[in-house]
């Protein structure tokens, strides 16, 4: 069984806020793994929700709802050049960046991740778009998206204490790497380095499974899994998922040796439990570049690569970025 350490409850009461962004590792066994991929569901294009913001403006939604930690498209595309668009979701700024337009009467075309947190409450939730035109006009517009609740395993374990009950200098490392990965996270770069498909870090490999599973140790239950894990065999070369700057390389608690990445516009992605990294904090790594080797650092009990997606603070499942990217065409 492979499994990463899960931080107990009572000791989560006080720093809930802090642990839940180092990203509490999970593996199931390879066989389990096989038997229980999750495939991400692909946004079909008749899905596109479409919302009328007057004066030849035009919002869509790659979908009207889907369930906690999926991610979705936004556009804004009109008939008039803009100088930029932002958005607001559940408190949060929302960037946009400008694409390229189609040989077609539009001539602007923005685009946006919307991350629909793990565990963000059921409900609706309002979207408020606002644009400035080149000439000094305003746009605004709205949207309502629903978030659904997400259907994710739950499974009993019976661990070791020391896995539900970590020592006090191993909860000072917890919250010291906790506080740094949040600083990261709420960093809003105003490039968008990356271009084109996200890929999977691994080569030969389309699907990982845990991603939102829920534990039970020892009786008390654990924080949901934030990423995906693939069980890999030691050594097996880990890839950069998109171009991007590394502004994380080292060991983290639970996490083990780590690599963060910044693709730009508070999109990033974290790979976990390395034998060994390549790289280095400031380096640009293409898409493909090798960040490091599949390992067991961390709270773990067996090698396998943990890849986490954060998008605007929001953890969503990196699969769907693999997905949207792909089918959508997106740059």
């Amino acid at each position: 069984m492979r499994l990463a350490t899960q931080i107990q409850p009572v000791v989560q009461a006080s720093i809930s806020a802090a642990l839940s962004a180092v990203l509490l590792m999970a593996a199931v066994p390879a066989q389990a793994q096989q038997s229980k991929k999750h495939v991400p569901r692909k946004p079909a294009i008749s899905t596109w929700s479409k919302y009328d913001c007057g004066g030849g403006f035009e919002l869509r939604a790659s979908a009207p709802a889907a369930s906690q930690g999926s991610l979705l498209l936004l556009e804004l595309r009109g008939a008039k050049p803009l100088t930029a668009v932002t958005a607001t979701w559940t408190e949060k700024e929302i960037p946009f960046w400008p694409a390229q337009v189609a040989a077609t009467k539009e001539t602007s075309l923005w685009r946006a991740f919307l991350g629909l947190d793990l565990e963000q409450a059921a409900g609706e939730y309002k979207l408020g778009v606002t644009a400035k035109s080149e000439t000094g006009d305003s746009v605004t517009c709205g949207a309502t998206i629903a978030v659904r609740a997400g259907k994710f395993a739950t499974e009993k374990l019976k661990v070791a204490p020391n896995f539900v009950e970590p020592d006090p200098e191993q909860l000072a490392k917890a919250r010291e790497d906790s506080k740094k990965l949040r600083e990261i996270f709420a960093t809003l770069t105003p490039e968008k380095f990356w271009t084109g498909r996200f890929r999977v870090p691994l080569d030969g490999v389309t699907t990982g499974g845990n991603f939102g599973k829920r534990r039970v140790l020892n009786g008390q239950p654990s924080s949901p899994h934030t990423g995906v894990d693939f069980p890999s065999p030691t050594g097996t070369p880990v890839h950069a998922s998109q171009r991007g700057r590394v502004v994380l390389a080292e060991p983290l608690y639970f996490s083990g040796n780590t690599v963060v990445i910044d693709h730009g516009w508070c999109v990033y992605t974290l790979y976990g439990h390395f034998s060994e990294t390549a790289v280095k904090p400031g380096e640009m790594v293409e898409s493909g570049a090798i960040l490091g080797k599949v390992g067991a650092t961390g709270r773990v009990t067996g090698p396998h690569l943990h890849w986490g997606l954060t998008v605007n603070r929001s953890k969503v499942n990196a699969l769907q970025i693999v997905a949207l990217t792909k089918q959508l065409a997106i740059n």
